[in-house]
């Protein structure tokens, strides 16, 4: 399938609004109750932002299949479950160790942009 990464883009998509709602209303009380409503709408922010940044690099990578898209995808993807999984796990949870995945997450999604902007800086 050519264009698995714009899938997988549209998919997280749907996921990080589902996730979002589902914390805004039935996940509410524990939300707040672990003090944790923050930090759970971070996790969701990053998650649908990068959903869409996968989307769009998923979309170049289908017109045009360069290493350093192929690579930007493959962080971006890492990096939402890294750092929006670890922030849901800790929201829900309480577990504060999941925090430490956290920079994990956003150093793969840093190497997405960089390997979007290496992409866009290419000489062909």
């Amino acid at each position: 399938m050519d264009n698995k990464f714009l899938v997988t883009g549209a998919v997280l998509g749907g996921v990080a609004v589902i996730i979002g709602a589902f914390g805004a209303h039935a996940l509410k009380a524990l939300l707040v109750e672990n003090d944790t409503v923050q930090t759970f709408q971070t996790g969701s922010l990053y998650h649908l932002t990068h959903s869409i940044a996968l989307s769009f690099t998923g979309y170049l990578y289908s017109i045009n299949k360069h290493k350093w898209l192929k690579w930007a995808n493959i962080s971006l993807i890492a990096g939402i479950f890294f750092f929006s999984g670890s922030l849901y796990t800790l929201s829900i949870t309480g577990i504060k160790q999941m925090g430490a995945i956290a920079p994990i997450g956003g150093i793969f999604l840093i190497s997405g942009w960089a390997c979007l902007l290496l992409y866009a800086l290419r000489k062909n």
